[in-house]
């Protein structure tokens, strides 16, 4: 059995993020999604578990499928669940040149190689930050996110700042 990680922030989850998810677990027997901590982003949208539990909304559909969190480093939870394998998603040039030197990073820490799998062209323009940005001055990210996650980001911005 091999078994891939997916490793990131979602905060929020978004279509994009759900989309390498499934792909993942269509290519791998045991797919865990690691929602991390991540220390270069002062400050959280959601808490860690708010995250795991609007992954578990969205990608409840897919058996092989874990979904824990953790803070510190990748390799180490990598090591500690049996990862094989690190699976990272890409919507631009600007990914790779990030993601390239996090996958260098890890293999020579821990010997586990990354897998990029590039984002379908609908999601490309897709991320977290610029979710969270349009929701908080009141855009419609239906069509971004799951269902799920579009109400909670509703609830958290009810109405655009003035």
């Amino acid at each position: 059995m091999v078994t891939a990680l997916c490793p990131g922030s979602f905060d929020p989850v978004t279509n994009g993020h759900v989309d390498i998810i499934e792909r993942t677990a269509r290519l791998f027997d045991d797919v865990i999604v690691a929602v991390i901590r991540n220390p270069q982003k002062t400050q959280s949208l959601f808490s860690l578990e708010e995250r795991q539990e609007m992954l578990a909304e969205a990608i409840g559909h897919l058996s092989n499928v874990r979904i824990l969190y953790f803070k510190g480093l990748l390799v180490d939870f990598a090591r500690e669940y049996g990862a094989d394998v690190i699976v990272k998603g890409l919507r631009a040039v600007t990914d790779f040149d990030y993601e390239m030197q996090m996958a260098q990073m890890n293999q020579s820490l821990s010997g586990i190689e990354t897998l990029f799998i590039s984002t379908s062209p609908q999601n490309s323009f897709l991320s977290s930050s610029l979710v969270r940005e349009v929701a908080r001055f009141g855009g419609d990210v239906s069509s971004m996110v799951p269902s799920p996650v579009a109400k909670h980001l509703a609830e958290r911005f009810p109405s655009p700042p003035e």
